[in-house]
This record gives C-alpha cells, sequence and structure tokens, in this order.
C-alpha cells in the first residue's frame, strides 16, 4: 500500500530543464518511480537520456529555448506529442544574472524574468488545458527558491520572478484544483547546481553560507527528487497550493 501511494508508472513527466542540476536529479527520481520523462532544454541532453533509460523508463528530447514565448507556448503541444499525454509538469528552467540592483541591465531583467516566470506561466497554462480535456488528475510543481521568500543580494530581477512564481503556484491551485489538477512548488535551499558555481567558488560568500545552514553543506539536486515524486504521486492528491522548502533548515534559522 505505501509503494502504491508513490508509484508513477504509467505517468509521463514533462521536465523543462532536465540537462543539468535540479531538472536532471527530478527526472532520475520521477523515473525511479515509474514515469516516462519528457525533458525540454535549449541544448541537447545525452547524459540525462541515458540515465533515465538505465532506469528502464522512454525519454523523449525536445529543444526549446524557453526565453522565446512562442517556444514555450508550443512546448506542451509537443510533449504530448512524444507519448501522448502529459501527467506531471515540473517548470524547472532557470537562469541567473548578478549585478547592483542600481546596474542591472534591463537586457537581463528581460531574459530571467522570461525563462523564470513567462515560460512556467505559459507551459503550464498549455498542460494544464490538455490535462483538463483529457480528465486527468494532473500535477504541476513549480521549482521555486529560498528567494521566494526573501530579498537577496545582486539578483534583483531572479527575486522578483521567484517571488512571482510562488504567487503562481497558488493561483494556479486555486482555478485547477476543479479539475483535479494540484499545484505546488518546491524551493530548494542552497544547492551545488551551475546557478551556485560563483558562489561556491568564492571562499568567504561560501563559508558565510554553509554557517547559515543547520544540515552545513550544500544541497545535491538527488536532494530534491523525493519531495518531486511525493508532490507528484497519489499520496499528495490533497495537497496543492503548498510552496515545500528543501533547505537543509535555512529558513529556520
Amino acid at each position: 500500500m505505501t509503494t502504491s501511494l508513490f508509484d508513477l508508472t504509467g505517468k509521463v513527466a514533462l521536465i523543462t530543464g532536465a540537462r543539468t542540476g535540479l531538472g536532471r536529479g527530478i527526472a532520475e527520481a520521477l523515473a525511479a518511480a515509474g514515469a516516462d520523462i519528457v525533458g525540454a532544454g535549449s541544448q541537447p541532453m545525452p547524459e540525462t537520456e541515458a540515465a533515465i533509460q538505465a532506469l528502464g523508463r522512454r525519454f523523449a528530447a525536445l529543444k526549446a529555448d524557453l526565453a522565446q514565448r512562442e517556444a514555450a507556448k508550443a512546448l506542451p503541444e509537443r510533449a504530448v506529442a512524444a507519448f501522448g499525454r502529459v501527467d506531471i509538469l515540473v517548470n524547472n528552467a532557470g537562469i541567473i544574472r548578478r549585478a547592483d540592483i542600481l546596474e542591472h541591465a534591463e537586457a537581463d531583467w528581460d531574459a530571467v524574468t522570461a525563462v523564470n516566470l513567462d515560460a512556467a506561466f505559459f507551459v503550464s497554462q498549455g498542460v494544464a488545458a490538455q490535462m483538463r480535456d483529457a480528465g486527468l488528475a494532473g500535477r504541476i510543481i513549480n521549482v521555486a527558491s529560498l528567494l521566494s521568500f526573501q530579498g537577496g543580494i545582486r539578483v534583483a530581477a531572479y527575486t522578483a520572478a521567484k517571488h512571482g512564481l510562488a504567487g503562481l503556484t497558488k493561483a494556479m491551485a486555486n482555478e485547477l484544483a476543479p479539475f483535479g489538477i494540484t499545484v505546488n512548488a518546491i524551493a530548494p535551499g542552497y544547492m551545488a547546481t551551475d546557478n551556485t558555481e560563483a558562489l561556491r567558488a568564492d571562499p568567504d560568500r561560501a563559508a558565510q553560507i554553509l554557517a547559515r545552514i543547520p544540515m552545513g553543506r550544500w544541497g545535491e539536486p538527488a536532494d530534491l527528487g523525493a519531495a518531486a515524486v511525493f508532490l507528484a504521486s497519489p499520496a499528495a492528491g490533497y495537497v496543492t497550493g503548498t510552496i515545500l522548502p528543501v533547505d537543509g533548515g535555512w529558513l529556520a534559522r
């Protein structure tokens, strides 16, 4: 009984930004639970494909530049064409640009909000429509951030987008619940990914961050896997509109 609550056999998951880092970790976790994976990204992802196929699941890679609105809007139909349906959507794709707020370039603002917020909305809109039309008890999972709760330093566009994504999660949860679709978010803490490479390479900043994390380490992509499987599974059928921190205790400090 317990195992079946987290069984995703027969489900299809669309994951944006699945090539590396958190997206790949989530893809592997969902595949290990039984889901077939459609990975979307701007570059090929042979390593992700090999990892998913090694777990005995199907994988389809879709090239898409989610900074382009039309590409985001077209992605749901392309994903359905790959495996016939989308039961689970993980909006993971994200970029970051660091600059003092008085020097933040307009182009950087536009790029960050386009990928981190706009694309999540338009992909979710299309996927939710096909879930509704197919009568699926779908799952939408947004990858938020600690900066959905905090202001951060030198990341104005990223913080604004992640705050927006938290609000969007709640708004979508309210409107999609009547169709049996849940919408939740995972807020990763400081994870060992490409987005934090500059922080981890700065000895002083890295030491400050680790001193604040009760668990005393950087998170790994695999740390998000269990949370993603839970929110995607039948076990989370009555969980919607929530933002789940996976942060080693950072927010509790």
